[in-house]
């Protein structure tokens, strides 16, 4: 029996199984079984292929990077003009977009590189159309644009489910937990948390089902079985994402507010053919990204408070060398910061250091460099 047929037999399995508390751990480790089968799946196929990946050949550039992900027809192409330079084919019909588009929107200083993609369909991370070389230019991408046509809201789940095949997680963190692999001794697990969504036992059991018979286990959340499946993966991308509706302008406002109540998450209403709430995308996109601004002040020189390099939360002062030139970080001895993320100005710094928001800072160099 091949890997597919084994995957069969589990969700038929499953689809037999009546779901309550008794059977809870038997389904858990169904999906498990199930989660362990696609990973082994997946790199057959890599293997077969003779490539590390089947997506699409996108060169990132710019300060982040954000791919459109939606349906034919749901207007993507005419967004990403109105969002950026890009001048993508624009058909009112299915698959106008046969390849990635890129453009680049600039706003409040960054620039941020905008993928517009080939329409995906249901069944999409199986391999149906493009799916899979469409998805897969997603799991680098630092935010996920989900846009909905307004008469069919109910393809975001179908969007959602078909990133979740091929170990996109949108709008989650990993789970906050360790697993230290040791010679002997079998399965010890230390809670820091009390588990309510996964007993100690099942946990052990999903273990067992990788071929992890002896670890450390720390367990610093109350995790699910998903969960805990897809850290021992370790082939899982979390990304944060938008959804869009678009064409906003065909409807009522009657019959926006009554949709709206049907979509599980945060919906950014949009026109692309009339312009409305474009300005309102932008500045959504940029807060999600969660951009900061560093200021550089050259040794012995002025602050250049006009063009901030931008950054990211969480960024270090390694990254921010890294952004100015390759030999940077090699020439580096120390830096002065100016700003909320040390205790006094011009503090001095390695490049460790975090930096926050509206920073000043200076970059010493080693003698010589």
């Amino acid at each position: 029996m091949g890997i597919p047929e084994k995957i069969k037999a589990i969700q038929d399995e499953m689809a037999k199984t009546q779901i309550n508390k008794a059977t809870n751990h038997h389904i858990g480790i169904l999906k498990a079984k199930i989660a362990k089968l696609k990973r082994e799946q997946e790199d057959r196929e890599i293997q077969k292929s003779g490539v590390k990946t089947d997506g699409f050949d996108v060169r990132r550039s710019g300060d982040a990077t954000v791919v459109f992900i939606g349906l034919p027809s749901v207007g993507k192409s005419t967004l990403l003009n109105k969002l950026t330079d890009a001048k993508s084919t624009v058909g009112a019909y299915q698959f106008t977009t046969l390849t990635v588009v890129p453009g680049m929107m600039n706003y409040r200083g960054a620039k941020i590189q905008v993928l517009d993609l080939p329409g995906i369909i249901k069944g999409a991370s199986s391999g149906k159309g493009l799916g899979k070389r469409i998805l897969s230019v997603a799991r680098t991408a630092d935010l996920v644009l989900l846009m909905l046509d307004v008469f069919q809201p109910f393809h975001e789940d179908v969007l959602v489910n078909e990133l979740g095949s091929i170990g996109i997680r949108l709008n989650r963190l990993p789970p906050n937990i360790t697993i230290e692999k040791s010679p002997m001794g079998g399965i010890a697990v230390a809670q820091q948390v009390k588990l309510t969504k996964i007993s100690e036992q099942h946990l052990k059991d999903i273990l067992h089902i990788y071929g992890i018979v002896s670890a450390r286990v720390v367990i610093r959340e109350d995790i699910t079985s998903e969960q805990l499946a897809d850290h021992i993966a370790g082939n899982i991308s979390y990304s944060k994402s938008l959804t869009i509706l678009n064409k906003i302008d065909l409807v009522d406002r009657e019959f926006l507010e009554d949709l709206k109540t049907k979509i599980k998450s945060e919906v950014i209403e949009v026109s692309a053919n009339s312009d409305i709430n474009i300005e309102l995308l932008k500045e959504k996109i940029y807060d999600k990204l969660n951009f900061i601004r560093i200021y550089m002040r050259p040794k012995g020189g002025e602050t250049d408070f006009k063009e901030p390099l931008i950054a990211r939360e969480g960024d270090t002062v390694e990254d921010i060398c890294n952004k100015l030139h390759r030999s940077m970080k090699r020439q580096f001895r120390y830096g002065l910061i100016w700003g909320k993320s040390v205790k006094f100005g011009g503090q001095r710094v390695g490049l460790d250091h975090i930096v926050q928001d509206e920073d000043v800072l200076t970059i010493i160099k080693t003698r010589g460099a």
